[in-house]
């Protein structure tokens, strides 16, 4: 039998992903975004700014912008989050890299250690064959480590996922998916993040973050990642099976 605080949980999860869904202006940063844990969050709010420009001109011309958002509310049992990241690069005045994405998280606790989650996210990143992407996950989560240094937390579920081809074309499929998210914090000042993610069905999407956060105050830090996204079906107008992103900004906590 379902205790009667996850008995109370299941509607609350169930209006979560309709809320999400219904929100079209936040149809993944990256589908592993596995919110810390409400039950210890240290303020109602926590929230973030970063970005990061490039520019070089002479010989050859060339010009990259990165900027992203995030910002999550907590309660004693929930969090939810809202998130939007963009990505422009452009060589010799020709765009050779287009990618804005957008989403929304819920997390409700049921215990210490369980939890639901509800997601939705939409990316737009035509230079690698996607006009447009929307995806709703949710699930079940664990969080198995929760200490003062290691955090580790696991989650699973099912999903569905439509996508838009830049070379013409669309798709609905029903998929699986899987994340986990690490942290750990090697100095006072410095934390390293892994994440990974996977959206399975007869395509197969793999998502790998891994970043090194530097502090250097109590509102600005440094933040260097590396991404890796691998697409064992790809578009036909992007037929590349991997793509990686590295990546320096400036992130300003709100």
């Amino acid at each position: 039998m379902l205790s009667l605080r996850a008995r109370r949980a299941i509607p609350l999860y169930i209006c979560c992903l309709t809320t999400i869904t219904s929100v079209s202006a936040f149809a993944d940063n990256t589908l592993f975004t596995a919110m810390d844990d409400p039950a210890t969050a240290k303020k109602p709010f926590e929230g973030n700014v970063q970005a990061g420009y490039n520019a070089q001109s002479g010989n050859s011309q060339s010009s990259t912008l990165l900027a992203n958002t995030n910002m999550t509310w907590f309660n004693s049992d929930a969090a939810y989050s809202l998130w939007g990241a963009a990505n422009n690069t452009t060589s010799s005045n020709v765009r050779s890299s287009e990618k804005y994405q957008a989403g929304g998280r819920t997390r409700y606790n049921l215990t210490d250690r369980n939890y639901l989650f509800g997601q939705a996210s939409w990316l737009s990143d035509r230079f690698n064959g996607y006009d447009s992407r929307s995806t709703l996950t949710g699930g079940y989560g664990r969080q198995i480590l929760n200490g003062p240094l290691s955090d580790l937390r696991v989650e699973l579920g099912p999903g569905v996922r439509h996508d838009e081809y830049h070379g013409g074309g669309r798709a609905t499929k029903a998929l699986a998916y899987g994340a986990a998210n690490y942290s750990y914090q090697l100095t006072d000042n410095t934390k390293f993040i892994q994440g990974v993610s996977a959206l399975a069905n007869e395509e197969t999407t793999l998502n790998s973050e891994s970043a090194l956060n530097v502090a250097i105050n109590d509102k600005f830090s440094l933040r260097v990642a590396y991404t890796v996204t691998y697409n064992s079906k790809p578009p036909a107008s992007a037929p590349k099976n991997t793509d990686t992103t590295t990546s320096v900004t400036l992130v300003y906590g709100l």
